[in-house]
């Protein structure tokens, strides 16, 4: 049997990504069932960054590339969404290290709930589009 490709149509390609939209957004609610990790979790080696001089950079790029694929995946949705999103254009991996940071020691309560949460959280609060 043969498989044809048909080429998407606007509507079906504006379609696969409502849906592709609803399901991660969905899965950024429920974080703890797909990521083990907590805020705790991320805290560390964010702290670590600015720490340790000799581990440090290792530490910063564990951190930043959760933040960065996290981000990137906040603003791919909310713009599927239509929701302005209003990240730091300069900087932004650090930009939201640090305020992830000073959530998290100020939410200290809340560190065994989901990294993704946190970053949520953050983003949605200290990003918030004026």
């Amino acid at each position: 049997m043969r498989t044809m490709l048909v080429a998407p149509t606007k509507t079906t390609t504006s379609l696969a990504v409502a849906l592709m939209a609803t399901a991660l957004w969905s899965a950024s609610v429920y974080a703890a069932d797909v990521s083990g990790d907590s805020i705790e979790d991320l805290l560390a080696p964010c702290v670590e960054a600015d720490n340790d001089a000799r581990w440090g950079a290792a530490a910063e790029a564990e951190c930043e590339q959760y933040i960065v694929g996290y981000t990137d995946a906040f603003a791919q949705l909310a713009e599927a969404a239509g929701e302005d999103v209003c990240l730091p254009e300069q900087n932004r991996p650090d930009e939201v290290r640090w305020a992830f940071m000073k959530w998290a020691k100020q939410n200290y309560g809340r560190r065994s709930e989901p990294a993704a949460e946190g970053l949520k959280i953050v983003l949605e609060h200290a990003f918030a589009c004026p």
